[in-house]
């Protein structure tokens, strides 16, 4: 260098600079060309399930033992142990990313469980759970108990007395306390630390009584793969929450476990060196809300790390595995500081003495030959598919309905494309042919799959007319003015008829149609007795014969005698039929515009009245005719469908319903459903005789849609019919003897102004029923698990409907001590927390307290009030809480009186008031450390 000019020389100056990146994603990065290992593809938030299959892959006796699981007679789609052998082959053969689909899917999974991230230990538990039971009953029995499992021994044992419990226990992993300590091996000391148990903490130690005593654990042997969770994560009680530690902690490539096992026993083989060697880091960036993982793993256990990240691996250095995620501070200028929150989460150790064997080399003959045979057709059968999806631009799906389609329909036209009936669907083929096919081609593929004569069968094209309807026209397969079926769109849609020449017909052909002199009726008979129409097959004619003929034709399909009365009506569109009134006119003079696929309607001449339903009225109903949905608005899983008319009305459908229910249809109400959330919207109208269910429902007054309706409804305690003149109320009611507190719905009469007091005396109905006179309740307010006030019984109600997350009303009966208090007397607060006082939960009374008489009195009575027994009640402390500070009340200040100045405050409400806590642990369920969505992590199969 030179002084004068620094590092310039020449006018110039050399740099060398070293770049360090990580693996792309999203481009074309070959993994296997890179490191020899290629990724698992993530189908959402599944990287922690995916670090977690790679972590397994890679431990070769697990492996091996997966592959000879005994999977032939499995199912493909439920079966847990074959798609994993198929994600371990795939990942053992494959050049590109391997997808996880099926694994999931064999899991029982459903799409969203794939964008819910979940703990990786806990996967690890019950996939390992899951292989285990799997694998009983096999050769490969006791492969994962042989690989994971580890024993200690918990004991404690009293310094005083001769008595001492122990028993034996098993473990898969170890979950190491990391906060506060500065590496691995300070974590191993804490967990076989032993606790003093004394003072009010004292072991009950049978006939010896509360003894002074030692508890802990000791480790009596460590497995050959040792799988340790570093709890970073940590209930805090304050925020009511799990809390992610990104504190340093170190961890080590060799390790040596001697000193943390219990001493062997005289004439005990010796276990030989406790050493292991760091295979594999799982590990978390992100925070106690979610994030993502990824996994260095040690494939060979020689120091060569890989870093596997979804579907990117890259090779990594030591340094980048290890040192790298220990956590801690930012070691550069950037954040000076701030805290990594990308750190190790768990580590996955093999014991030197068996990591030839656990990581033995794994080839391809080491697959079962079925097993391989199995896995290599599917692949087969997957590319044959992804062939068929590449090429299905030039292939469409063609429908063909035959005669027997129709049977059983009940509706417009001759079936409804958005609902088959079962007959429909049964008689229903569909073809597969490419696009340019003609439809002369599509005949000749129909009499070979048919094995019908050519000459037997005719296409109809269904098409839509200009007034809605779908019915079959004519198909000209003349050569010259054929064309493809993607050019003449018939069957892009809708489907074929396909006519066939009955079998019992003496003919080799069809008989020619002209299609300027012949057209094609479809016929239906309408039996007014049962409500029902009856499908009488197709007729091709001359369009010249009279409407008498056709009344013949229907009268010997019928099986009616010649001189039967008949009415004709021709099927129009929806909604519309019309009746044929001059049976002498021919085809082409009585219809409209004579088109093939006309449908004609007949019946048995009847007066139509109470007792039958006419034609029209008929078809009518059928326009609409829908299924309606009817779910309890409390119980979702409670639900039924009944098939009813839009033009009924609301009694009629309520009396169906409470027909189903088995209550009175007055005291049932019902709600629409919201139109982009599957649950209950406002309420449906009472209305005795007025509009119908069209008008109540659809949101087209006059064009229903064909979606399917749904509505919610509730059983009432009062008639429908009252609800206008009442008001409804939800409040929780507080039963001191269960300490519980229960929602009560009810309805008061609405007046122009509802106190609180109106609220409570129909409440008191409601809840005691049976007495002659009315118990003196009151209403409190409820936060944070504290009572904050006592509301006036001359307040306005609207308030008592004010609720939040954490703010309430509840309504409880005042005892008879508490309703007259004299001036020495006061009320308190008895509120529940565990440690700091703020850590408030569960549910909070009050309680009358005089000031004079003893804590020991006052801890008797709240010890009754919560039915507590004397073993449990002994871990139980009772504090005196001023300002939001805790004085615990001792024992041996038991005696102490309460005085006035205990409970001083300088305000009159309950809020500001010193209480008296109840210090114990709080059992209720935490909430989820990423979201309360979160749900426990399965396998169904």
């Amino acid at each position: 260098m030179d002084p004068a000019r620094g590092y310039i020389k020449n006018d110039s100056i050399m740099l060398e600079v070293e770049v360090k990146a990580d693996a792309p994603h999203g481009v074309a990065w070959d993994s296997k060309k890179h490191t020899g290992y290629v990724g698992l593809k993530n189908q959402g938030a599944t990287c922690y399930m995916n670090s977690l299959l790679q972590t397994m892959y890679f431990t070769n006796q697990l492996r091996k033992a997966v592959y000879k699981m005994p999977t032939e007679s499995d199912d493909s789609t439920k079966s847990v142990a074959l798609a994993l052998q198929r994600v371990f082959y795939e990942l053992q053969t494959s050049d590109k990313p391997v997808g996880t689909k099926k694994l999931t899917r064999s899991f029982g999974w459903e799409t969203l469980d794939s964008f819910m991230q979940h703990d990786v230990q806990e996967f690890l538990r019950v996939l390992l759970d899951k292989l285990e039971s799997k694998m009983k009953g096999t050769c490969v029995e006791g492969t994962v108990p042989n690989l994971f499992e580890g024993k200690m021994i918990s004991f404690i044992k009293c310094k005083h007395v001769q008595y001492e419990s122990s028993r034996s226990e098993t473990y898969y992993d170890i979950q190491l306390n990391i906060k506060g300590k500065r590496d691995i091996y300070e974590s191993f000391k804490d967990y076989v630390e032993t606790e003093v148990l004394d003072g009010e903490n004292k072991y009950d130690a049978g006939s010896h009584g509360l003894q002074e005593a030692e508890k802990g654990v000791l480790f009596t042997s460590f497995p050959p793969v040792l799988h340790l969770h570093l709890m970073r994560f940590q209930y805090d009680p304050v925020t009511d929450c799990s809390v992610k530690s990104n504190d340093r902690f170190e961890f080590y490539e060799k390790i040596d476990l001697g000193d943390f096992i219990r001493p062997k026993e005289p004439g005990a083989p010796d276990p030989g060196p406790i050493t292991y060697t760091l295979h594999a880091v799982l590990v978390h960036s992100g925070d106690n809300h979610g994030g993502h993982y990824v996994v260095f793993i040690n494939p060979r256990g020689d120091g060569k790390w890989c870093k596997f990240d979804d579907d990117v691996v890259s090779r990594c250095t030591k340094t980048e595995a290890i040192q790298h995620n220990f956590g801690g501070q930012e070691m550069d200028d950037v954040h000076p500081g701030v805290k990594q929150s990308t750190n190790a989460y768990m580590l996955v150790y093999i014991r030197d003495s068996a990591l030839s064997n656990v990581l033995q080399d794994v080839t391809e003959d080491d697959i079962p030959g079925e097993l391989l045979e199995r896995l290599k057709e599917e692949k087969t059968m997957e590319s044959l598919k992804r062939k068929e999806r590449s090429e299905a631009h030039l292939y469409m799906q063609v429908m063909v309905m035959s005669e027997d389609s129709f049977m059983g329909y009940q509706g417009i036209d001759l079936y409804d494309p958005e609902k088959l009936t079962p007959a429909a669907v049964a008689n229903t083929k569909t073809f597969r042919v490419l696009k340019k096919t003609k439809p002369q081609q599509l005949l000749e593929l129909l009499a070979e799959s048919y094995g019908v004569d050519q000459r037997k069968l005719r296409l109809w094209p269904f098409t839509m007319r200009t007034n809605k309807s779908i019915r079959p026209a004519y198909l000209d397969l003349t050569p010259e003015i054929c064309k493809p079926l993607e050019e003449s769109q018939f069957g892009q849609q809708l489907p074929f008829f396909l006519e066939i020449l009955p079998p019992d017909e003496e003919r080799e052909a069809l008989p020619p149609f002209d299609k300027d002199s012949d057209v094609i009726l479809f016929l239906k008979m309408y039996d007014p007795v049962s409500e029902a129409l009856h499908y009488l097959g197709h007729w091709c004619v001359s369009i010249l014969i009279t409407f008498n003929d056709v009344a013949d034709e229907c009268r010997r399909r019928a099986h009616f005698s010649q001189d039967t009365p008949i009415s004709l009506y021709e099927e129009i569109n929806m909604g519309r039929v019309d009746k044929v009134v001059d049976l002498n006119v021919s085809l082409d003079q009585g219809l409209d515009e004579v088109m093939d696929g006309d449908i004609i309607v007949f019946h048995r001449t009847f007066e139509p009245g109470r007792k039958y339903k006419s034609l029209l009225d008929f078809y009518i109903y059928i326009q609409y005719k829908y299924e309606i949905t009817f779910v309890d608005k409390g119980s979702s899983n409670e639900q039924f469908a009944l098939e009813m008319s839009l033009k009924s009305n609301y009694m009629e459908m309520a009396t169906r319903v409470g027909q189903r229910l088995g209550v009175d249809p007055l005291h049932i109400q019902f709600f629409k459903c919201q139109p982009y959330k599957d649950s209950p919207a406002y309420p449906v109208k009472f209305e005795q005789d007025g509009a119908d269910l069209l008008s109540l429902l659809s949101q087209l007054p006059h064009k229903p849609t064909r979606t399917p309706y749904k509505l919610f409804y509730q059983h009432l305690g009062i008639a429908v019919t009252e609800l206008e003149h009442k008001k409804q109320f939800k409040i929780l009611f507080y039963s001191p003897e269960e300490q519980t507190e229960r929602e009560v719905v009810f309805y008061v009469n609405r007046l122009p102004r509802i106190q609180v007091k109106d609220v409570l005396n129909e409440l008191n109905r409601v809840v005691f029923p049976e007495q002659d006179r009315l118990r003196t309740m009151r209403m409190v307010e409820v936060s944070s698990h504290k009572i904050c006030s006592i509301i006036e019984e001359d307040q306005n109600a609207d308030v008592v409907m004010q609720i939040s997350a954490t703010r309430y009303h509840r309504a409880e009966e005042v005892p008879q001590e508490e309703m007259n208090l004299n001036t020495d007397e006061i009320l308190v607060q008895v509120v529940h927390f565990y440690k700091e006082a703020r850590s408030t939960f569960g549910i909070p009374f009050l309680m009358k307290v005089r000031y004079g008489e003893s804590w020991a009195v006052v801890k008797q009575r709240i010890q009754q009030r919560l039915g507590i027994n004397e073993k449990d009640w002994s871990k139980i402390r009772v504090a005196l809480v001023q300002q939001g500070t805790a004085h615990f009340i001792e024992k041996d200040e038991e005696d102490i009186l309460l005085k006035q100045e205990n409970f001083a405050t300088y305000t009159n409400s309950l809020q500001g008031r010193p209480w008296i806590g109840v210090e114990h642990v709080n059992k209720a369920p935490k909430r989820s450390r990423y979201s309360t969505l979160e749900k426990a992590i399965k396998i169904y199969n």
